[in-house]
């Protein structure tokens, strides 16, 4: 015995809970590990256990395409969407030392963790031009690597990629049109030729695989982006095009198969530039108050998202277009009456309901429930989503409000700054006051909380329908990339698809509330995450979802192609063939099949077998009536009745 020390002293610890879940946490820790690497160090044992799970794995399309016969014919050029091309860094401030040529967007995004507020500094353009800030450069990436994974293990074109190389294709007859995707479609031109590099590379590669057509294939904002190229490419120099005349697109393209197009707009585009928000970051804000606004440690985290996403162009070109006539008025949409229960009412039975069945203010739904009124995009409170449009208190008109002091103006906000530190209490309580938003009213809200970002969305994009296409206006650029505004090519021989997923629950309508801390630095308006259920459609943590691809409700990927595009009408004005292609989502049937087969999702339909074996024959020479015309399994033909429209 030690002289001094008490017995009890010496005694072991007793073993608590906290060190058996450490333990336990440990254990599994070692043997994941040690199974990753015996999982990849015998070559054989990942498509063994795989396997052994799931059975034989289905043999990609390629590879039984090629068997069946198929080849090369057409070369290929894809066309990425927002978000998924690579950028890197060609010149920046002095915190970007080390950096060039190094990947800031896709890859790793290490420098994401090591210099954040560097990095967002290199991330946002001029809030006044669109362009570059002094000093940075920030471009496309360029080749098949810009697109092909977005981070490491995470595919974006590289399956479908994969796949067309097992018919024989490489470089020579494939290319990736690779473009600074945050900027406006015709300053992608401007400042990097993007659409000029665009132009020469068709003709190379059409020249270089013995005069065949190419086959294009955008995804998502992609395919507004091609819709612009085709625009551009036969446009006069002095409306800002290349001035290759009427024909370029007959003489050159094959077909254009759209992945996932957002024709329409997306109305997660509104919540994006509205309050910084989506689905899962509403969701996260319930459950977790005040953590992604914490001015705590310097995050304040979805201002800082808003004041650089704001400064991106292209995120404006997704806005929903068409308004009421598309996307519905105060009382009626097109999707009214959708049930994600799986109940399907008749037309009539919905129509019957919006006449005839009030009750307390409310109308009632073909479930007995109070409607949900997809048209009103923005509501303030649920009973503002629910109530018939002449029971609605609707006060003062926001754009009847002098903006008055600023409510910052002594207020320091940190390193991060939005438009909406200029407004006045008044502004922001007479947008709420307004209670619901259409699709055409939340465009005037855009405009009137943030009246720099509109002023540039204005003056690249529209969002309307054309009442004569053939009024001289319609040449101006802003206007190409709005299908509802502008007309297909001349090209009868060409054919257009609309390729998306479908089975999805996809945001379509949001209910907001002011922000409880709306006396700090705080985004004013929130999406209100305690909205739930006890209406008809679907609405979760304030968000009222349709049918779609998780991102792209399925009136927007689909609508063109099965009624403004369906024959000859004056936005088709040549007879293009067009076919709409939807996949019903299935998802992985376990963790070993990655991101499944048979997927619907916005990005991981880019791994469907299906979609990837229609791309496939048609670049080996198919039509699309070869692979059997339109394949439609949503409402997509009920709810395009539902829409007046010219033809």
């Amino acid at each position: 015995m030690v002289p001094g020390i008490p017995v009890r002293a010496r005694e072991k610890p007793k073993w608590r809970c906290l060190d058996t879940c450490c333990w336990l946490i440990g254990y599994m820790c070692v043997m994941w590990w040690l199974f990753l690497v015996l999982y990849n160090a015998v070559p054989s044992l990942p498509q063994y256990v795989t396997e052994a799970i799931t059975g034989p794995l289905p043999e990609l399309p390629g590879t039984r395409l090629a068997r069946e016969g198929l080849r090369v014919k057409h070369p290929v050029v894809f066309v990425p969407g927002i978000v998924t091309g690579g950028l890197e860094l060609w010149a920046g401030r002095p915190c970007a030392e080390g950096l060039f040529r190094k990947r800031l967007w896709g890859g790793t995004f290490g420098e994401v963790y090591k210099r954040p507020l560097c990095w967002l500094e290199h991330m946002r353009l001029d809030n006044e031009t669109g362009l570059d800030p002094a000093g940075i450069r920030v471009r496309a990436v360029s080749g098949l690597v810009a697109a092909d994974y977005f981070a490491p293990g995470y595919f974006v074109w590289a399956v479908l990629i994969d796949n067309l190389a097992r018919l024989g294709y490489e470089e020579k007859s494939m290319h990736m049109a690779s473009y600074d995707w945050r900027l406006s479609f015709q300053n992608t031109e401007s400042r990097d030729k993007s659409l000029s590099r665009l132009k020469s590379t068709i003709e190379l590669l059409v020249s270089t695989n013995n005069n065949e057509k190419v086959v294009v294939i955008p995804h998502s904002m992609g395919a507004l982006y091609f819709l612009h190229f085709m625009k551009w490419v036969e446009a006069p120099i002095s409306a800002g095009g290349a001035g290759a005349g009427e024909g370029w697109v007959a003489k050159h393209i094959k077909s254009v198969m759209n992945i996932g197009g957002p024709f329409l707009g997306v109305p997660k585009a509104f919540a994006g530039l509205f309050s910084a928000e989506a689905k899962d970051i509403a969701v996260a804000r319930a459950v977790a108050p005040g953590v992604l606004d914490s001015e705590l440690f310097g995050l304040q985290t979805l201002q800082h998202i808003m004041s650089v996403t704001r400064t991106w162009d292209a995120t404006m070109s997704m806005l929903p277009r068409g308004g009421e006539a598309i996307w519905g008025d105060l009382d009626s949409s097109p999707e009214e009456g959708y049930d994600c229960s799986g109940k399907k009412p008749k037309v009539e039975e919905v129509t019957e309901c919006q006449e005839k069945n009030i009750t307390d203010g409310k109308e009632l739904g073909p479930h007995g429930k109070p409607m949900a009124h997809y048209g009103r995009m923005v509501s303030f409170g649920k009973d503002s989503v629910q109530k018939a449009s002449s029971a609605l208190d609707r006060k003062i008109d926001f754009k009847n409000i002098d903006k008055q002091t600023p409510v910052r103006e002594n207020v320091s906000c940190g390193d991060v700054w939005t438009e909406y530190h200029e407004m006045s209490w008044e502004s922001v309580q007479a947008v709420a006051d307004g209670k619901v938003y259409t699709s055409s009213g939340m465009l005037d809200v855009l405009r009137f909380v943030a009246p720099q970002m509109m002023k540039r969305a204005d003056a690249n994009w529209a969002y309307e329908i054309a009442d004569d296409l053939s009024d001289p206006k319609y040449q101006h650029y802003k206007y190409w990339s709005n299908p509802l505004e502008s007309t297909l090519p001349n090209a009868p021989d060409m054919e257009i698809f609309c390729m998306y997923g479908v089975g999805i629950l996809t945001e379509r309508s949001y209910v907001y509330k002011l922000s409880s801390d709306n006396d700090t630095c705080y985004i004013p308006f929130r999406i209100d995450a305690s909205a739930e259920k006890d209406s008809e459609g679907c609405l979760k943590g304030g968000v009222h979802f349709v049918d779609g691809d998780e991102t792209v409700p399925v009136l927007s990927a689909g609508f063109m192609c099965a009624k403004p595009w369906q024959g000859k009408t004056r936005f088709n004005p040549s007879n293009i063939s067009s076919f709409t292609r939807e996949f019903q989502h299935a998802p992985p049937a376990n963790l070993l099949e990655g991101r499944g087969t048979q997927s619907g999702s916005h990005v991981d339909i880019m791994g469907n077998f299906a979609l990837i074996e229609d791309v496939l024959r048609v670049a080996a020479g198919a039509s699309g009536r070869d692979l059997g015309g339109d394949r439609v399994v949503s409402n997509l033909p009920k709810w395009s009745e539902r829409i007046k429209l010219k033809l």
